[in-house]
């Protein structure tokens, strides 16, 4: 009974209050927060705050994806490559070995044909061509991830600058308004002044798990170029 009562009389005051507002001739309208709006209002150098923010969103995307490719690439290896090196090996066919090297074309490939190269000289000889090889072929896969690293940690702190010169701007509108400055139009700057903020971490995260993904996928190929490299040192350890 008493929950019944509670309904109706919530029911009577958003009546009245619908009817005030008709009396007023005033019509209760919804805020929309556009982003356009946010970008557009946040001054120039707001402005040029989220222009930058937005390129390096554009290079952090264009490396992650360009380097994806280049290291898909590179983790292709023909399942039977390592059985006909090891073929062309016990055989005495080094040339062979080399060619089919050359022609895979790969990480693997290429620290093999380096081994294979040195194939007649000392054991260590081999095993240290073969890791300065391996050295090259990590900063190959490497290339322009680091950017993605700034990226990461650069963007949230650009964002951070942009509201801190939206806030100071801010603060400087009231204080040379004489105390008369009206609320509205101070949440207004401030809100506005926190979209740099919004946008460098959205940035941040984004170059952050694209950094992170790579270093991962990389990750599997240095691994799968060391196991490869171990069979081909332990082959040639092999008594004749």
């Amino acid at each position: 009974m008493n929950l019944l009562t509670f309904l109706q009389a919530t029911q009577i005051q958003d009546s009245i209050a619908n009817a005030g507002d008709m009396v007023d001739g005033t019509v209760p309208q919804e805020k929309t927060l556009r982003v356009i709006d946010l970008i557009m209002n946040a001054g120039t150098g707001g402005i040029i705050i989220i222009a930058l923010l937005f390129v390096m969103l554009f290079v952090a995307l264009f490396i992650y994806f360009e380097r994806l490719s280049a290291i898909k690439a590179a983790s292709k290896v023909d399942s039977g490559f390592m059985n006909q090196i090891k073929t062309y090996i016990k055989t005495g066919n080094v040339d062979g070995a080399k060619i089919l090297s050359q022609q895979s074309n790969t990480p693997v490939a290429n620290l093999i044909e380096k081994g294979v190269s040195r194939i007649g000289k000392p054991l260590d000889d081999i095993n240290k061509a073969i890791e300065n090889a391996g050295k090259l072929e990590v900063y190959k896969l490497e290339k322009n991830v680091s950017t993605l690293a700034t990226v990461a940690g650069a963007a949230p702190m650009i964002g951070f600058l942009g509201t801190v010169i939206g806030m100071i701007l801010a603060f400087h509108n009231m204080a040379s308004g004489g105390g008369k400055i009206e609320v509205g139009a101070l949440a207004q700057g401030i809100y506005t002044a926190m979209t740099t903020t919004v946008a460098g971490l959205i940035v941040g995260i984004i170059a952050y798990i694209a950094y992170n993904h790579l270093i991962a996928k990389t990750d599997k190929v240095i691994h799968q170029m060391e196991a490869n490299a171990v069979d081909f040192l332990d082959l040639l350890n092999e008594p004749a």
